[in-house]
């Protein structure tokens, strides 16, 4: 008998191809790879490392994230989507060669009033029609005019966006909007622009400009939710695994788990696996959800609890304790188990706890 917990396998190679693949999808852009909330659980550190010869820039959303990959011994640029929050950030981005977006007049402010001992590189964002954050399209000449006026910002200016519905075929005019009243703003007015996520490197080839940012297709996940990876030559880098730990005999018309809310139509074995919520796997996981088992398909039963969940192995199953259960990765895509649960697959990945051990290969 030899069971283990939660672990995350993470591809490196996978990881690599991904960014290749964005690439040839936008061969005249240089790559912004997002390494943002640890890499998308896949852990940031490694991942950069991994990515050191292939990417021109890293963007991460948090100050903090960007000292740990400087910490972490990764020496390319880096782009802080959210910027800074005070002075001190500030002073140490310009030191430590941190690329800065700018999206309030607070940010201006500092910048003009906070003498630097290095230059550092402006991003500013335009806010085209996400209305989350940004400067509107007729604020944008005044912040241009005015970065232009502060030595320490190098010139010209960089500018970029976010669209808020890339990734929703059937809304693709209000992408293209967004697209023109960027280009509008902007054009000869700044040095280099970028406006595509992922969802944008994918569908919108007259938006990839000077850079683009693939952040979830790093991760071999679509942002369409209706697909997944493979469709577009994505490889998933995470197989999320645990193992059997129990595997017993279940009558017909007995419940299992938490309040009894799953109960069998027919006598069957049940297995036990080592994941649960406290792990990051989804409380709400509902019966049905399908986990791999040797190679098949098999559902949960019953609700996920902190440690443990229960699946339906079936009346005739030989699989032992021990046995790997896939919860997501290569032969059950992640996209899949979030359609299930109702979410999408960057939370899943995401979401995952300190507890899961993570393994790479490649």
């Amino acid at each position: 008998m030899d069971a283990r917990g939660a672990v995350a396998r993470i591809n490196l190679e996978a990881v690599r191809h991904n960014l290749r693949v964005a690439r040839q999808l936008a061969p005249g852009a240089s790559a912004i790879a997002v390494v943002k909330a640890n890499a998308y659980g896949h852990g940031d550190l490694t991942v950069a490392a991994a990515l050191k010869d292939e990417a021109e820039l890293f963007a991460v959303a948090r100050f903090e994230e960007a000292q740990k990959l400087r910490a972490g011994g990764i020496r390319q640029p880096i782009l802080l989507l959210e910027g800074f929050f005070n002075r001190s950030q500030l002073e140490y981005a310009a030191l430590n060669d941190f690329q800065i977006c700018i999206h309030q007049f607070a940010q201006l402010e500092a910048l003009e009033q906070t003498p630097l001992a290095a230059p550092v590189t402006v991003w500013v964002k335009i806010d085209s029609g996400m209305h989350r954050v940004g400067f509107a399209p007729e604020q944008a000449d005044e912040v241009f005019a005015r970065l232009a006026a502060i030595a320490r910002v190098v010139q010209p200016v960089n500018a970029m966006t976010h669209f808020a519905r890339a990734d929703e075929p059937e809304q693709r005019a209000v992408t293209l909007a967004q697209i023109a009243r960027f280009q509008q703003v902007t054009a000869g007015k700044v040095t280099a622009t970028a406006l595509c996520n992922s969802a944008g490197v994918i569908a919108f080839p007259e938006a990839h400009a000077d850079y683009v940012r693939p952040g979830i297709m790093l991760y071999g996940i679509t942002p369409f939710g209706d697909k997944q990876g493979t469709d577009f030559g994505l490889r998933p880098a995470m197989d999320f695994t645990t193992s059997l730990i129990a595997v017993r005999e279940h009558k017909a018309g007995e419940p299992v788990g938490y309040a009894g809310s799953w109960v069998s139509p027919r006598d069957t074995r049940i297995g036990v696996i080592a994941v649960g919520y406290g792990d990051g796997y989804p409380r709400m996981a509902p019966p049905g959800t399908p986990v791999l088992v040797n190679g098949r398909r098999v559902p949960l039963a019953g609700r996920v609890s902190m440690d443990m969940a229960t699946i339906d192995l079936g009346p005739d199953a030989t699989d032992k304790v021990g046995d790997e259960v896939l919860l997501w990765g290569e032969g059950l895509a992640a996209e899949e188990v979030a359609r299930h649960v109702g979410t999408i697959a960057y939370e899943l990945v995401t979401r995952m706890t300190a507890r899961p051990r993570l393994e790479y290969i490649g």
